[in-house]
């Protein structure tokens, strides 16, 4: 069922990289609210995409069990390539084309992980090499019905796209954002609003997520796995008790505001950071 037009993942023949394009917008939260919050947080990628498996497999079973169609957006974060320095200012000089190779492979991997059955080979082909924008189908030896289906870095160009290969896939079959390269229908510009709505935003849904982001300058970080978000604050001001990590909001089903999130962090840690860690050096005596 392969087709001529499909190319290899590595998709080396991207040209015109655009740097310093965010890979992961928006923010989004995970499930089950403990004391001991280092199972929110993945230790490893391997840990990630084995999260983001398991996460998008009981969505899927939650859309099938409902009756609805399986259309999800996954926020992944792309661990940094292997030679990055300290030093580095932008660890992706060549912004989404560098990028390309390594979320191809961890998006094969998932779509292999949540596909039941899966056939050998994942297929894909280029949607816009400007954009670096591809398309995956991982195929299911048992019923094409089985099949996932995704989107690479999907942009605001791409809306007719997204329109047509929605319509290929089917009510029965999953398809997946992945990293999408917008946050609202704001972001598609005049005109577009109603028709992005109707395509995108009033069909798809949170299926994974791990973000990190600065909430009023402390290192946050957001994960949604099936069915709830949930966040926290990582500190490791001091070197004494090493990194911790601070639980924030209780999960919950909606993704939770900047604001409430700024609200928890100013009740669990009143000072801020530049100010515990002036008292660190302190009491020190630095």
């Amino acid at each position: 069922r392969k087709t001529s037009e499909q190319t290899s993942s590595k998709m080396h023949c991207i040209r015109n990289p655009l740097s310093r394009r965010v890979v992961i917008l928006g923010l989004f939260v995970v499930s089950n609210f403990v004391p001991n919050v280092s199972a929110l947080i993945p230790a490893s990628p391997q840990e990630q995409t084995r999260r983001a498996i398991r996460s998008l497999s009981d969505a899927i079973q939650g859309a099938k069990e409902r009756g609805a169609q399986a259309r999800f957006y996954v926020d992944y974060l792309i661990p940094l390539p292997p030679e990055t320095q300290a030093a580095d200012i932008d660890p992706w000089p060549g912004g989404l084309a560098q990028m390309y190779p390594y979320a191809s492979d961890i998006l094969e991997t998932i779509l292999k992980g949540i596909t039941e059955e899966p056939s050998p080979t994942c297929s894909s082909q280029v949607l816009s090499q400007s954009d670096c924008c591809g398309f995956f189908i991982q195929q299911s030896e048992i019923s094409a019905r089985n099949d996932v289906a995704a989107i690479l870095f999907p942009g605001v160009d791409q809306l007719d796209k997204i329109e047509e290969i929605d319509k290929m896939v089917g009510n029965q079959r999953t398809l997946i954002l992945f990293n999408k390269q917008f946050q609202r229908p704001a972001d598609f510009g005049f005109g577009k609003k109603d028709r992005c709505k109707k395509v995108v935003f009033d069909r798809f849904s949170y299926g994974f997520a791990f973000q990190e982001f600065a909430c009023r300058g402390e290192d946050t970080k957001l994960t949604f796995e099936y069915p709830n978000w949930q966040s926290c604050v990582i500190c490791d001001e001091d070197l004494d008790k090493g990194q911790q990590e601070i639980p924030l909001l209780e999960p919950q089903v909606t993704r939770p505001s900047y604001e409430s999130l700024e609200k928890k962090i100013n009740e669990v840690l009143p000072e801020p950071l530049w100010m515990r860690k002036m008292n660190e050096a302190e009491s020190k005596g630095f």
